[in-house]
């Protein structure tokens, strides 16, 4: 594999996952360090896949120092990849490939390691975590976006990163009632409701109340208030 073919954070999992083996006396980098280093990466993917798929990271973090924890330390001697982990990045490859992305990004890394049916996917499989499972929680995550970059997360749940879901506060009663602004909601309900040209903008100072016109709807829409 060529790693300028890695995208940033594969870059810097594969470095944890060899510092961390260093640091154990570990002699052969193997699948447990790499699937270590995504768990527990600042900023990686891995974890909201896994979150997404209703399987709790910090579990899976548990369970793979457990393992690691008994394998034998070794004083000296030169670090290598194990065979299985070398299997690993082959598999991520191929699925890059399928996906037709440009870059192997660290969501190919974790679906490779299941792919290979070892170690880690055992880990990953004993926590209820299949390649389906991963697979419908990383469309979630980065929807239909291809890896065209080396930084391919920054384009990543940008609503969730950005953005509030008024809709989900509206149903847990979190917005203040909204008083007099029934127009303003009307008039924006009739420009979603266009086939074409239906994305409403509000604009104006701060404080004129742009941000209950969207609460106002949002409370409709929770309230089964609009067409």
């Amino acid at each position: 594999m060529n790693p300028d073919r890695w995208t940033l954070k594969t870059q810097q999992a594969f470095t944890d996952a060899q510092d961390l083996a260093q640091k154990r006396g570990h002699q052969e980098l193997a699948e447990e360090h790499l699937l270590c280093a995504l768990l527990s990466q600042e900023g990686g993917i891995v974890p909201d896949i896994l979150k997404k798929a209703r399987v709790d990271p910090q579990s899976a973090r548990d369970e793979v120092e457990r393992v690691l924890s008994k394998k034998p330390h070794v004083t000296g001697g030169k670090l290598h990849a194990s065979p299985d982990l070398e299997k690993t990045l082959i598999k991520a490859e191929d699925r890059m490939k399928a996906m037709k992305d440009e870059f192997v990004s660290v969501e190919h890394v974790l679906l490779g390691l299941m792919d290979n049916g070892e170690a880690a996917a055992k880990i990953l499989a004993r926590l209820g975590l299949t390649p389906d499972k991963a697979l419908a929680a990383l469309t979630q995550v980065r929807g239909s976006q291809r890896v065209t970059s080396q930084e391919p997360e920054s384009s990543y749940q940008a609503l969730e990163k950005y953005g509030r879901d008024l809709t989900s506060a509206a149903r847990r009663g979190k917005l203040d009632p909204v008083i007099g602004r029934d127009a303003e909601i009307r008039r924006v309900i009739q420009v979603l409701a266009r086939r074409t040209k239906n994305n409403p903008v509000l604009i104006g100072a701060p404080g004129v109340g742009k941000t209950a016109i969207v609460e106002g709807l949002a409370q409709r829409i929770v309230a089964g208030d609009v067409p």
